[in-house]
């Protein structure tokens, strides 16, 4: 069972990802070409009739990779107690079309706030194997430094404990599942976040609709049910969290 004494040291965190472009038509020749490799790769296991064009597979997968997608949104939640005794969850979205510049807000925050490694902790749902990685290579992408708490290279996964996976929380020694946060909310009475949109849904709201402030809701909607999903581990109410805003 994990310590509460951690929770008021923690940065709850999700992020909303789509690909880099409108349509594949958009791509220059040189990424068209690259996105048409993978593709192809991507779907070598698929039945014939299940597999689409290059152009058509962008914009269902592109946002899932760093190299054919860009991020739009991060979402953080840090932990407080009211005077009752009451967790709150604070929440502050880092949102936009300009990719750079949310990283860069993003990335002043941890370095402000988040650089005593060992005794602080980013906590998310697969944030190891999706959120983490995408966050950094996008901001190489973008040439920037990476903050304190994300400066991993060469790091082995036990100098990584520091990312607190509510994934691998789950899997309690157990790599061959993946757990999806919608399944363990439904598991523990949790209200979905995915009752508007769900994470197939982002790249249409955003290039389709031009609604980045449904992502940037939708993102928040993730980041409070993943601080629930933590507060269960440590057997806390999850529904007694509280949510609070601070944007504005």
């Amino acid at each position: 069972m994990l310590p509460k004494s951690i929770l008021e040291h923690t940065l709850v965190l999700d992020i909303e990802t789509v690909s880099a472009a409108a349509s594949y038509a958009e791509l220059s020749p040189t990424m068209q070409k690259l996105w048409a490799l993978k593709a192809e790769a991507l779907q070598r296991r698929l039945a014939e009739e299940e597999k689409m064009t290059a152009a058509d597979y962008y914009p269902e997968k592109a946002g899932i990779y760093a190299e054919f997608g860009k991020i739009v949104c991060i979402t953080v939640g840090v932990f407080t107690k009211n005077e009752e005794g009451q967790y709150k969850l604070r929440l502050k979205s880092f949102y936009g079309d300009d990719e750079k510049v949310l990283l860069q807000d993003f990335s002043a925050m941890l370095s402000k706030y988040f650089q005593r490694r060992g005794q602080q902790y980013v906590c998310g749902h697969n944030i190891k194997e999706f959120d983490m990685p995408y966050i950094c290579r996008r901001m190489i992408v973008q040439g920037l430094p990476l903050p304190a708490p994300l400066q991993i290279y060469g790091k082995k996964p036990w100098e990584l404990h520091h990312f607190l996976d509510s994934m691998t929380l789950w899997k309690f020694g157990d790599y061959k599942a993946y757990t999806s946060l919608k399944l363990l909310c439904g598991l523990f009475g949790i209200p979905t976040p995915k009752d508007d949109i769900d994470g197939s849904q982002v790249g249409r709201s955003y290039w389709e609709d031009g609604d980045l402030d449904r992502i940037e809701v939708y993102c928040k909607k993730d980041v409070f049910a993943t601080a629930q999903v933590l507060l269960r581990f440590m057997l806390e109410d999850p529904l007694a969290l509280i949510f609070e805003s601070a944007d504005g």
